[in-house]
């Protein structure tokens, strides 16, 4: 549907936000030969016209998000995965980037969505939920499914088409979700009757939940704190500290993540930057692979291991004993400005912490606030 410019704000903080209650925090025992818990989330977004604000929302909000998912499930290997989808006869009827522990990849490709296309009111909703279900790469989990949570969120104002003939429909889709251990929740922006209806029945064949929130999508809660631009300059010199290496392809896609903390605002900085010295335990300024320091200081790779062309050309000609060096320097800085984050970090958790027990909301606010909301009803999905 592309009649409102207006589209749900806050819909993809939330439902992270949610997606973390499924699970709850397990204690690693390396002791023990269990596997680590692992959750899996992925989105299914409606990216046509009418969904502007909500996709603007979502690139403010999903750092934010995912904080929440690692404070509650620690030590929880942590997957995201994105489709986006349109209509036949759009720019594309379906993006999709497959589960994968690289938030900052999936927020560069959320950064690139730009709401648009549209005609009549159906979209391609069937082929987007079948891509997701099928190509996003959600484990099988074998002995550990138990550990494994799959939850699945479908956001979108208009229902499906369900006069072309080449899908697969909702309910064949639904039933392949569920024998893989997927979870399907279904968030309706807006109350048009026919995505209701199609809506709460693909929750209810999901075993998920249905929320509806308002077409303007309601308010979107973003605390900002003293902490906020500390952070931020933190995370730019903890970056410094990166050596990106691999293809000239893989490098630049390092150097576009070591350059997201400067490019963001304050707030949405600090939420990301969190979430990476959560995540990365001080060892890592970035999210994915290619990161020099980070693998050696793994002992994921030896400097031996590394051909001169797969480094920064800057470095190339630097003998292995002199990058070796440069190396331990580098990672010996990361770990002084990673304890300076940690603590920054803690004090804006406090922060925000108290801010949100101080905060008093109406009643009708509270139902029009998607996080609040949405928690709530994720919160009787719980294992």
């Amino acid at each position: 549907m592309r009649l409102s410019k207006n589209g749900s704000a806050a819909f993809l903080a939330t439902a992270l936000c949610c997606a973390s209650l499924v699970a709850p925090a397990q204690t690693s025992d390396s002791s023990a030969s269990s596997p680590k818990q692992r959750i899996e989330v992925a989105f299914v977004l409606d990216t046509t016209g009418s969904m502007t604000a909500l996709i603007d929302g979502a690139k403010k909000k999903i750092w934010s998000i995912a904080n929440t998912i690692v404070d509650r499930n620690p030590d929880a290997e942590i997957h995201f995965g994105l489709v986006g989808y349109r209509d036949i006869g759009d720019e594309y009827v379906t993006k999709n980037f497959p589960l994968t522990t690289d938030i900052q990849g999936i927020y560069g490709e959320l950064l690139l969505f730009k709401a648009d296309g549209g005609g009549d009111t159906p979209e391609s909703v069937n082929e987007a939920l079948d891509v997701a279900v099928t190509k996003l790469g959600w484990t099988d989990g074998g002995q550990n499914r138990d550990k494994t949570s799959r939850i699945l969120f479908l956001v979108g104002d208009a229902p499906p088409h369900m006069d072309y003939k080449q899908d697969r429909k909702y309910p064949i889709i639904i039933k392949d979700a569920v024998s893989r251990g997927i979870t399907v929740n279904t968030v309706q922006a807006g109350d048009m009757p026919s995505t209701t209806k199609i809506w709460k029945e693909m929750a209810r064949l999901g075993g998920g939940a249905y929320h509806a929130i308002p077409q303007d999508g309601g308010r979107i809660i973003i605390i900002e704190t003293p902490y906020d631009g500390q952070i931020q300059s933190v995370q730019i010199k903890l970056n410094g500290t990166v050596i990106p290496y691999g293809s000239f392809q893989r490098q630049r896609k390092v150097e576009e993540k070591m350059a997201m903390p400067e490019a963001a605002a304050p707030s949405v900085a600090a939420d990301m930057s969190s979430y990476v010295s959560k995540t990365g335990k001080g060892k890592a300024s970035i999210t994915g692979e290619g990161d020099l320091v980070a693998d050696i200081e793994s002992g994921k790779k030896k400097v031996s291991d590394i051909p001169k062309d797969q480094l920064p050309k800057p470095l190339q000609s630097m003998a292995p004993a002199d990058l070796e060096r440069h190396v331990k320097k580098q990672n010996a800085e990361r770990l002084r400005l990673s304890a300076e984050l940690k603590g920054l970090v803690l004090q804006r958790d406090e922060f925000i912490r108290k801010q949100q027990a101080e905060e008093t909301v109406s009643p009708d606010k509270k139902a029009d606030s998607f996080d609040r909301s949405v928690s709530s009803m994720l919160e009787k999905q719980i294992k």
